[in-house]
């Protein structure tokens, strides 16, 4: 259901710095066909873009992972990963039509090495 999208220079420019512990997430576009090949209505993919569950790391703020207590075995993920993480969770915003979030360190749940074919259950 997702499917990832490079990012254009112009994009990647005006992305902002993640500080502290958050992490920046690149979310992966929806599909506009089902695997039936039945097309998605904006509406459904607007709201399933929302609800996503799954992006990459673009950037990881400086104190992210920095907690030895929390986060005994090292960092979770790093740029470039693709994770896993809580639905709705992060703080979003769109940058020339292409969402992204900002979620901290402790909210990544899975690293994924291939985010195709996974969906929101």
């Amino acid at each position: 259901m997702y499917e990832p999208t490079p990012l254009d220079e112009a994009t990647r420019l005006k992305l902002p710095t993640p500080v502290g512990y958050h992490l920046l997430i690149a979310t992966l576009d929806v599909q506009e066909k089902t695997t039936g090949g039945v097309y998605r209505p904006d509406s459904m993919k607007n709201a399933e873009q929302t609800a996503s569950i799954i992006g990459m790391v673009i950037a990881v703020g400086a104190d992210a992972y920095s907690d030895a207590n929390k986060f005994s075995s090292g960092p979770w993920c790093k740029e470039g990963d693709f994770v896993i993480f809580r639905s709705y969770s992060g703080t979003r915003f769109k940058i020339g039509g292409k969402e992204f979030r900002l979620i901290n360190d402790d909210t990544v749940e899975a690293v994924v090495d291939d985010p195709r074919g996974f969906a929101r259950a």
